[in-house]
């Protein structure tokens, strides 16, 4: 192999060994691999040729996406996974304005159930709600709940329990006729929030606001959002039968398969679990001089190429959600291109080289003190 293919293989693969792991850092210097001839540097033009967007599978409930980007790297895909968690605003319960609460729950307590309940709004309708401003129609949704336990003619029980679909949306200005197609409700209705008894009761006012998971975990839009890296099994040397046949069996997620010719082939990569059974000595496994064990199977996962799963709480569709998340990303990126457009960046360069000779020459001058 020579260094060029050294250097590929170790600036975009991983290496799982028995007991270790190889090429698990990034490099980031454009130089990193210089002296072989493999270029480390960001491209614009290659890095649009490369990346790639593909779904996997959509759930029935369309709340869990599987997707693959590739082409990318570690840090911006980790940046998405973030911004999915934390910044991707949703509507949810800030204020609950409690009328009547007889029930054996502290008004704090339910107050922050109150807020975990996933309300399914568009926040794109709606504006970000300054603290100690009026709540108007543009800026928030009103729920109320309003339940009272007690027995009717027949000496039963009603209202025992209370449930999320006893939030009920009340319009106010002109939100009827704006929501009138779709209009706010709570996207699980048979959530457990509270239980009563009879001749308990429970009155409150929720005002639902705009707002991102970076400041309260209720806005953030998923479940979980996570990502793994592209196993890529890869036979290096063809066992012999009974190796191939011990390989495939020892395998839990049947990843191998022998062919007709008795062959071991790596027929469903993608469920590769890196448990690491392919590669670990049997005990009748024949070792080299050096006593080393060489098994036949390479491990390897893929740095460019990342497997997300993301499970939205509802509020929105997880098509919607990446897509937003995307777009915070190049909201961002554009206000670091205009904060460190050409020119304002060397005048800064300027300012603080000047700001530093001055510092020098304040310096000189106090040394003649100080000696």
């Amino acid at each position: 192999m020579s260094g060029k293919d050294v250097a590929t293989k170790m600036k975009t693969r991983v290496i799982l060994g028995e007991d270790r792991i190889l090429h698990g850092s990034s490099f980031d210097a454009p130089t990193s691999f210089a002296s072989v001839g493999v270029e480390n540097g960001l491209n614009v033009e290659k890095f649009t040729e490369e990346v790639k967007v593909e779904v996997n599978d959509v759930s029935e409930d369309g709340n869990d996406l599987v997707f693959e980007l590739s082409g990318v790297d570690a840090p911006l895909a980790n940046t998405l996974r973030r911004i999915l968690l934390s910044e991707v605003p949703t509507m949810a319960i800030e204020i609950a304005e409690f009328r009547d609460n007889t029930s054996v729950i502290q008004d704090e307590v339910f107050a922050h159930r109150l807020g975990l309940v996933p309300i399914k709004a568009d926040p794109a309708f709606f504006e970000t709600h300054v603290s100690g401003n009026e709540h108007t129609p543009e800026n928030t949704l009103i729920f109320d709940l309003n339940v009272k336990c007690f027995r009717d003619i027949n000496n039963e029980v009603v209202n025992s329990k209370v449930f999320a679909s006893a939030l009920v949306w009340t319009p106010f200005g002109e939100q009827a006729e704006r929501f009138a197609e779709n209009p706010p409700q709570v996207v699980h209705p048979d959530i457990l929030l509270a239980k009563l008894a009879p001749g308990q009761r429970i009155d409150v006012r929720c005002y639902v606001t705009k707002g991102v998971g970076k400041v309260h975990a209720k806005w953030s839009p998923v479940a979980t959002a996570s990502y793994r890296l592209l196993p890529e099994p890869v036979i290096v040397a063809q066992p012999k039968s009974e190796e191939a046949s011990r390989i495939a069996q020892t395998c839990p997620t049947k990843v191998f398969d022998i062919e007709d010719s008795g062959e071991l082939v790596v027929a469903r990569p993608r469920q590769c679990t890196m448990c690491r059974e392919c590669i670990r000595p049997p005990p009748d496994a024949q070792h080299s001089a050096h006593g080393v064990y060489t098994p036949a199977v390479e491990l390897r996962r893929v740095k460019t190429h990342f497997i997300f799963s993301v499970e939205s709480t509802g509020i929105l569709p997880p098509d919607r959600l990446v897509r937003d998340a995307i777009g915070v990303l190049k909201d961002r990126a554009l206000f670091y291109a205009e904060l460190f457009d050409q020119k304002d960046f060397e005048e800064h360069m300027a300012a603080a080289s000047h700001s530093d000779g001055d510092d020098d020459a304040s310096d000189d001058e106090t040394k003649p003190m100080l000696e």
